[in-house]
This record gives structure tokens, C-alpha cells and sequence, in this order.
């Protein structure tokens, strides 16, 4: 099986001595390219850390990621960076969008950062994707919090990535322009062959998913395949249960 991303005994930390706070703990998980993950749990149980280790924006403390087949233990902060632009697209709860920029130039920030010149065929093909297909010279502020959604996750397809990681997608939406955002993540993973994995506390949203991944106290706590809201929502209110 091909993964997009590895987690191999993952261990994080923060501080030191007394004061340490074990974040994750000896997490293993795999993600099979072309499917949609969601990853729940409590506050404090690590879903962020785990979304943040998986994408390469925070070094484990022990065990080691592998992106496809490259190992990002042991990289400097400059190939980090340059992995996360290319091979890992983002999309967060704040859209992160540049108010001075128009749809497109906001679209191909990656691109143009990394010093490349725009295929303006493969822009357009995304913005028709996400739906945007009209709104290349639009601002920021002329569109709808969902349509700005569909902007950052259109930013997060330009570099056709291995790995798209959603954190909180649907947190900042009302549910009409949620349920969208979500359609659309499902649609890039059975339409483009996109890989998702997507922290999010909603158990509607995570229902959408192939498969959920439970973490309680820094560990998988189990994990659900092609679940219902409603199994998601009884397995999180028991999660920490013996």
C-alpha cells in the first residue's frame, strides 16, 4: 500500500523536566494515498500536534515521519519549508488569505513563491474545481466565508500536493457553507485522487471521511470506517473509558 504520510512511533513534547507536557505518545498511523482521514478527540488529546507533526510544521520528539517516500527527520528548517510548499497544501479554520490580492494571484502564492512560473491552464482547472471558475480578479472581501474557503483549499491544490491537511475547516462557517466545504473536500479526493486529513471536533464533518482516528491522551484510540454521525458522536462520548 502507498501512503501519502507515515507516522512511525511518534512521540512530542513540549518543555522540559517537571514542566514537560507529552502531547503525543508513541503514535503509528498510515494514510493511503487518495482518501479522506478525519482526526478527533477531546481538548488536549493531540489532534493538532498530530495534524502539525503529519504536515512537517513541528519535529517529533521521538519516531519519524515519512511524506511519500521521504523521511522528514533529520531535514533543516530551509528543506522543510521547501516540502511543505511544494508537496503539502493547508487549509485552516482562518482562511489566511491576503485582502490586497485578487482570487487568482491568492490561488498561486505557493507557486510564486517558490519561484515558478503560474500554469494559468492548471489555475483554471482548480478554480473550476473549488467552484470559483468566475471570481479570478474578485477580493477577498467581495466574497462569502465559504467562497473564501474554497479559496484557500483552491491554494492548497495549485502544487498538486501529496497531502492536503484541513484544521478545523468548517469551524468559522455557517452549516450551508460547512456542508459545501466539505462536499468539496470529499470531491478532490474521489474526483482528483486527493489525500485528506482533516482535524476537526464535528462529528457531521467527520462522517464524510473514509475513515475517522480517535486520539485520547496522546494515543489512537481507535479508530471507524465509513461511520455515522451518530456512531462518531457515542464513540467520542466514551473515549477515555476503560
Amino acid at each position: 500500500m502507498r501512503y501519502a504520510v507515515r507516522l512511525d512511533g511518534v512521540s512530542k513534547e513540549y518543555g522540559s523536566g517537571k514542566n514537560a507536557v507529552r502531547a503525543l505518545d508513541g503514535v503509528t498511523a498510515g494514510f493511503p494515498r487518495g482518501t479522506f482521514t478525519a482526526v478527533m478527540g477531546p481538548s488536549g488529546s493531540g489532534k493538532s500536534t498530530f495534524l502539525h507533526c503529519a504536515a512537517g510544521l513541528d519535529r517529533p520528539t521521538a519516531g519519524r515521519v515519512v511524506l511519500g517516500d521521504t523521511e522528514l527527520s533529520g531535514r533543516s528548517e530551509t528543506e522543510l519549508t521547501e516540502l511543505r510548499r511544494d508537496r503539502i497544501g493547508f487549509v485552516f479554520q482562518a482562511y489566511n488569505l491576503l485582502g490586497a490580492l485578487t482570487v487568482a494571484d491568492n490561488v498561486t502564492l505557493p507557486v510564486r513563491l517558490a519561484g515558478k512560473s503560474v500554469d494559468r491552464g492548471h489555475l483554471d482547472t482548480v478554480l473550476a474545481a473549488v467552484g470559483l471558475a468566475e471570481q479570478h480578479d474578485r477580493r477577498p472581501s467581495q466574497l462569502s466565508g465559504g467562497q473564501q474557503q474554497r479559496v484557500a483549499i483552491a491554494r492548497a491544490l495549485v502544487t498538486r500536493p501529496d497531502l492536503v491537511c484541513a484544521d478545523e475547516p468548517t469551524g468559522a462557517l455557517d452549516s450551508r457553507s460547512g456542508r459545501q466545504v466539505l462536499d468539496l473536500l470529499r470531491k478532490i479526493v474521489d474526483e482528483l485522487g486527493q489525500t485528506v486529513l482533516m482535524v476537526t471536533h464535528d462529528p457531521v464533518a467527520a462522517a464524510r471521511a473514509d475513515t475517522v482516528v480517535f486520539l485520547a491522551d496522546g494515543r489512537v484510540a481507535g479508530e471507524l470506517d465509513r461511520p455515522s454521525a451518530e456512531r462518531i458522536a457515542e464513540r467520542m462520548t466514551h473515549l477515555g473509558d476503560s
